[in-house]
């Protein structure tokens, strides 16, 4: 999963119409990359986030396993995480895919979806990643924008639609960014 879809966010208007809402906890948060431990916690931020969506509990283990440099998450200091970022690599190549980025809805609209991206590609940049692609309902117009600020462009053909890339009317626009000056 990569960003909430918009559908969601249009059922809560305050959220979108207020942008300097205080977050119910304004605790300052540390982005890190993801531990072992954190992982009951990852798995409860990824059911409120994406609920039925959700990655089940066995692969975010396996995606952890495999990709822990690149699993990043914002933890307020209490045991709650309120943020992660996922990046999976190729074992051969220099291409890489976000597979999940999100935020609890008390953070959003704080620009930390912003800095978790930010981080991630700093990171695979430094790790000699080339390309970077990810995947994004094409309703979700607040994700859309948040990467196409980042550099990330519809990869083509079609303006990158792929419909029911994830089943039946489960559609999605993949977009790329290439990033210069990896190793």
């Amino acid at each position: 999963m990569t960003a909430e879809p918009l559908e969601r966010s249009l059922d809560r208007p305050d959220q979108l119409t207020r942008p300097d809402a205080r977050p119910d906890d304004d605790r300052p948060l540390v982005l890190r990359t993801a531990h072992e431990g954190d992982l009951p916690e990852l798995r409860r931020l990824d059911e409120e986030v994406f609920r039925e969506f959700a990655y089940p509990g066995f692969l975010l283990r396996q995606l952890f396993d495999m990709y822990e440099e690149h699993f990043l998450v914002l933890d307020d200091g209490t045991g709650r995480l309120r943020g992660y970022v996922l990046a999976a690599t190729r074992a051969l190549g220099a291409d890489s895919w976000i597979l999940g980025l999100c935020v609890t809805q008390d953070r959003r609209r704080h620009g930390l979806g912003r800095e978790l991206m930010t981080e991630v590609l700093s990171r695979l940049r430094r790790d000699g990643i080339g390309v970077v692609r990810l995947t994004v309902e094409p309703a979700n117009l607040a994700a859309i924008f948040l990467y196409r600020s980042l550099g990330f462009r519809p990869e083509e053909p079609d303006g990158g639609l792929r419909p029911d890339y994830f089943g039946p009317g489960m559609h999605r626009q993949i977009m790329r960014l290439d990033l210069p000056g990896s190793l």
